[in-house]
């Protein structure tokens, strides 16, 4: 009789310890969230598209030659004077491209070129040395006889600021010899010479030019204004202006 009841509470343990089946809580279902998986979905997309407009852009884009200081009309543009650059590519602008800069030693600035500017075919010209009519002349300025800061494609007139001779002094013997210098001279500061181009300004550290305290400046002028411009340099007579259209 012991040995039944032992079984039967053995028995109702059991059962009691394990729960039925149809007893489980439901776990619950997950979540689903279809905007965070569009987000994800734009954002992939958007990143293709900006990846494609970054490849189309650098398609159109050219590698173009830029100057990197002034070049005056007429001078060769060195390789010093050059830098690359990046353009939007335009078949209606003929561009100087970077892989063509070693072309630019057989042409010169058809007109003065200032920092910064990308070259184009019509800025340069094979035609060398100075236009018909036209000379060079050297002059040997002092301080005071030239503008500050005057560099090359500059615009300038040439004045005569000789010493005048006075009315009683001389005048009869140079009129005998036939010299007119004395004459020019006393005509006061004429000019001898309105709008020429500086072709160049010999600036630095030479020891020979700050000894002799003097600017060499080359200007282009008309040939028949040459002599006359010559021969008053040669004599220290010489003043440049700045004109006012000088392009600065």
């Amino acid at each position: 009789m012991k040995t039944q009841e032992r079984s039967s509470a053995g028995v109702g343990r059991g059962a009691a310890l394990t729960a039925p089946a149809g007893d489980r809580l439901p776990s619950p279902p997950r979540e689903r969230k279809p905007a965070l998986a569009a987000l994800a979905v734009l954002l992939v997309l958007l990143g293709a598209l900006g990846a494609t407009v970054l490849v189309m852009r650098a398609g159109d884009r050219v590698e173009a030659v830029a100057l990197t200081k002034r070049v005056p009309q007429g001078q060769p543009i060195p390789d010093s004077a050059i830098k690359s650059v990046m353009v939007a590519e335009d078949s209606d602008i003929k561009y100087v491209r970077w892989d063509q800069r070693g072309l630019l030693k057989k042409y010169r600035s058809a007109a003065d070129l200032v920092d910064g500017t990308v070259l184009v075919g019509s800025m340069l010209t094979k035609d060398k040395g100075l236009g018909p009519g036209k000379a060079v002349v050297g002059l040997s300025l002092k301080s005071g006889q030239y503008p500050p800061r005057l560099r090359e494609g500059d615009t300038v007139s040439a004045y005569r600021v000789g010493r005048e001779t006075s009315s009683g002094s001389s005048g009869g013997s140079d009129d005998a010899s036939g010299d007119t210098s004395g004459r020019n001279r006393g005509s006061g500061n004429a000019a001898i010479v309105e709008g020429a181009k500086v072709q160049s300004v010999r600036s630095g550290s030479d020891d020979s030019l700050a000894s002799s305290g003097s600017l060499p400046v080359s200007v282009v002028v008309d040939k028949a204004d040459a002599a006359e411009l010559t021969a008053a340099a040669s004599n220290g007579e010489v003043s440049l202006v700045l004109d006012s259209d000088g392009g600065n």
